[in-house]
């Protein structure tokens, strides 16, 4: 059997048991094993099978998810999502589109401790639309912004996505987390940036809000200071080299949990359902990650990966034009699967191949995630879409025609990210190690 003929039966025997309501991790590896034991036998299989689970899931570097998750619950359970829209509001508010704008900041600020998109884009949901559509706000713009910020929070760091990307390619998680940071303040400016565009053509769906005084202002952003602080302290620590990315997110959640016991917010059954929640979602992302190399070991034992390479080296095509295929490849696969399954799923078929081409890994981990970030909100069937719009009910129409300047402000930061690899490079060639 070719490699060719192997990829092809085992990715249609996945898209059918997902068709048929399989979850994605017991649909990989199904297809995994099955792909195995027609390769390498039945006892080969069967060894890897009773392997991978325990030999990766034990992996150090791992145990930095649950740590982020658990600083990304206890965070999100403290209310301040809340207080960052509240900050951001005060100071841009008033300005035609500025709820919008503030959305986005506060999507980046809560990104920098969450590191879901999709939980991102449900916490605003509740949080900025009511506030959005109380001062007048178009539901298609509100809904738009809406989405657009949450995919913030696979980017800017810590991002989980960016820590399963690490550990699959042996890439450096640290330098990977301060790697994102240009992109994420890009694509923040470029998103207000097409607020600004929108509400200058159509000023009905933007209007201004009321103006917030001085002093209530800066007691607004007084309220958002330690997490701002946490974020500087995990990030700063990464940057000069005072800790890995593993005792990053340990410092990370001791620190989250200091701040929700000084807010008063959480008590000793709200703690205990945070690790419970946390404990699960580690769970439930662990099981995608055993079926995903298990199927990845399947789409190697084939032969894929090489097959892959010599045919695109063969036709001499240009790596820039290679890349690019990949990143529309990845656009369509956002309308199938979340961010996670993505990037467990092709990573181990496309990583060899970009790296054989002489691209940086860090710089293609970036693109990865930015790509990823594009299919969750690209029309017609982008994940997050249908997220936000299952939670405020905006006809999906109207969502689908809002969100497609923001596709294209994404589309304008990945050309430039592409054109410009610097901007990505920059700051892990700077840091402390």
């Amino acid at each position: 059997m070719t490699a060719w003929h192997a990829a092809s039966l085992g990715f249609g025997a996945l898209f059918a048991l997902l068709l048929l309501g399989v979850p994605i991790a017991f649909a990989m590896i199904l297809v995994g094993v099955a792909g195995l034991v027609s390769i390498i036998g039945l006892a080969p299989a069967l060894a890897l099978l009773s392997q991978i689970p325990v030999s990766h899931t034990m992996s150090y570097e791992l145990s930095v998810v649950p740590m982020f998750l658990l600083m990304g619950t206890f965070i999100a359970r403290s209310g301040i999502a809340g207080d960052l829209y509240d900050a951001a509001n005060a100071f841009i508010g008033h300005r035609r589109g500025g709820l919008a704008m503030a959305t986005m900041l506060a999507s980046a600020g809560f990104a920098a401790v969450c590191g879901s998109a999709i939980a991102t884009a449900a916490t605003f949901s509740r949080i900025a639309y009511p506030s959005m559509r109380r001062f007048g706000y178009h539901e298609g713009l509100a809904s738009a912004a809406i989405c657009a910020g949450g995919t913030l929070g696979i980017l800017i760091p810590p991002s989980v996505i960016m820590v399963i990307y690490g550990v699959l390619t042996g890439t450096d998680i640290a330098k990977l987390f301060i790697a994102g940071v240009a992109p994420g303040v890009l694509a923040v400016l470029l998103y207000a940036a097409t607020i600004q565009l929108l509400v200058w053509w159509n000023p009905a769906a933007g209007p201004r809000a009321e103006r917030v005084p001085l002093a209530q202002a800066l007691r607004a952003l007084s309220h958002v200071w330690p997490v701002v602080l946490l974020f500087l302290l995990v990030m700063g620590g990464l940057y000069f080299g005072g800790f890995t990315a593993t005792e990053g997110g340990a410092i990370g959640a001791a620190g989250a949990f200091a701040f929700v016991l000084w807010r008063g917010r959480l008590g000793g059954r709200e703690i205990l359902d945070c690790a419970i929640e946390t404990a699960r979602t580690t769970g439930s992302l662990f099981a995608i990650l055993i079926g995903a190399l298990l199927f990845s070991q399947f789409m190697n034992f084939a032969g894929l990966p090489a097959a892959l390479k010599d045919f695109v080296l063969g036709f001499g095509v240009q790596p820039l034009v290679v890349v690019s295929a990949i990143c529309v490849l990845y656009v369509v696969l956002g309308t199938f699967f979340e961010e996670l399954s993505m990037i467990l799923l092709t990573v181990p078929v496309f990583f060899p191949l970009v790296v054989g081409m002489g691209f940086d890994p860090i710089w293609f981990g970036v693109v990865i995630v930015m790509v990823v970030e594009l299919g969750l909100i690209s029309p017609p069937v982008g994940m997050s879409l249908f997220v936000v719009q299952s939670m405020l009910k905006t006809p999906i129409a109207t969502l689908w025609r809002w969100i497609t300047p923001f596709v294209l402000a994404d589309c304008v930061r990945l050309a430039i990210i592409v054109a410009a690899p610097w901007i990505v490079l920059t700051l892990p060639g700077l840091m402390g190690r």
